[in-house]
């Protein structure tokens, strides 16, 4: 983008005119040693904590404390209906109905409910679909499904891969894997965002092809809630499922989200898992009634919530709220594009961003390859206060976030990458 400049004055007059600059001051930024605030780019492995969480959850517990088992009923935010709270504010982020989303569990946990309702293998269409690059934890769970229904989980694996020599996928070879083998896939599972390369891939087509040769679809959008307009309802997808302490900064280990399509709401012939959370609130306490589903992604509980973390949740999706999706997305694409800006003018010779250029086939990370490093570079970066992510073999993952990141943190970051990346060429030219 040719609106972008060179040097230190730029970042901080770009800051300077942020309209969410304010934003930054409401997280606790981590600091080294002599107090210095790290730059921190690793939102996407686990978002920052919102200064206005403590308030939260304090509230919480102090109706603990003062209320014991009526706070359920009496507390300032009652836990019985708690995560009512969540819902309009997370299907907002999500791109959802309503009706379509509820936080509950954990990202893997869903993954399993999910397909409890969605795979439904038989002997001819069992094979479950996933981008061969995978986050490990989504490979591990469906090749635990197959085994579970008894098919052997590699055979029953299908891979979608990049093309040789290339890093992203391409829809195309999607269209050829259904064309060959779309009549035994019963499944297909697919990153939202990819976490290696950061691709952000388009749910509707993929949810599309995957309907039209008979496949039921589902993302795992753990990379992709809070970080790119996901459009789920839109999407058509089947379900969908992710985690909140990346992008939504709700603390580590905190509770998912699902969405379950609202043409599948009312259905009760949907196979699942139950407990007394998916059962009619109105009998749920009689306690003795047989089993009344409740309609929507409700449905789906299976215990009552975790209050504390809920809590958390509150806090990160109030901000959200206030900022608006919209504008996060305006800045988001802002503050990466000027960061694919300033790692480019160290030449590509040198350092490679394998993530979409794109704007609309990524989010806020970029996946950078330096030529001929090691994770010597990764830990050069972190000892001088750069906190970014390697992962294996050749890649460090970068996410400036827009609710904390400023412009200023990505000059410096590209600023410690060139005088390390000098430092390296100079010793391996002595």
């Amino acid at each position: 983008m040719s609106d972008y400049k060179l040097g230190l004055n730029y970042a901080l007059e770009q800051d300077q005119n942020d309209a969410l600059k304010t934003y930054r001051e409401q997280f606790h930024i981590p600091k080294d040693k002599q107090g210095k605030s790290w730059i921190y780019m690793t939102g996407n492995s686990l978002g920052l904590q919102p200064k206005q969480t403590a308030t939260y959850v304090n509230q919480e517990l102090k109706d603990w404390a003062n209320l014991g088992v009526e706070g359920h009923f009496e507390a300032k935010n009652p836990w019985l209906p708690y995560h009512e709270f969540l819902t309009e504010s997370m299907a907002k982020v999500v791109g959802a109905k309503p009706i379509e989303v509820i936080v509950m569990n954990t990202l893997t946990a869903n993954l399993h409910f999910m397909m409890v309702s969605f795979y439904k293998p038989t002997k001819t269409r069992y094979k479950i679909l996933i981008e061969s690059d995978a986050f490990p934890s989504d490979k591990y769970a469906v090749e635990s499904q197959l085994r579970h229904h008894g098919f052997d989980d590699k055979e029953g694996v299908v891979l979608w891969k990049p093309r040789q020599g290339e890093d992203l996928l391409n829809y195309e070879d999607l269209e050829q894997i259904l064309k060959e083998q779309g009549d035994e896939i019963a499944l297909i599972m697919i990153g939202g965002v990819n976490y290696y390369t950061g691709q952000f891939f388009d749910l509707k087509r993929i949810t599309n092809l995957g309907h039209k040769h008979g496949c039921n679809v589902g993302f795992d959008c753990a990379h992709g809630a809070g970080n790119v307009a996901l459009n789920l309802h839109d999407s058509g997808a089947d379900f969908a499922v992710w985690c909140t302490y990346k992008y939504l900064n709700s603390g580590p280990g905190s509770l998912g989200g699902c969405f379950v399509h609202e043409r599948h709401a009312h259905r009760k012939d949907l196979n699942r898992f139950t407990g007394w959370w998916s059962h009619n609130k109105q009998t749920r306490f009689r306690m003795r009634d047989e089993f009344d589903q409740m309609p929507g992604a409700e449905g789906w509980q299976l215990s009552n919530p975790p209050i504390l973390s809920m809590a958390a949740i509150r806090a990160s999706l109030d901000m959200f709220n206030e900022v608006g999706f919209e504008n996060l997305i305006k800045k988001s694409k802002k503050l990466t594009g000027y960061f694919e800006f300033l790692i480019k003018q160290l030449g590509e010779d040198t350092i490679k961003i394998i993530t979409p250029t794109s704007p609309n086939e990524r989010g806020c990370q970029l996946s950078i390859q330096v030529k001929n490093a090691d994770k010597t570079l990764h830990n050069k970066l972190t000892e001088a206060g750069i906190i970014s992510d390697w992962r294996e073999p050749d890649v460090i993952r970068c996410a400036p976030v827009p609710l904390y990141n400023s412009f200023e943190d990505v000059y410096r970051l590209v600023e410690h990458l060139s005088l390390t990346l000098s430092k390296r060429e100079g010793t391996e030219k002595e």
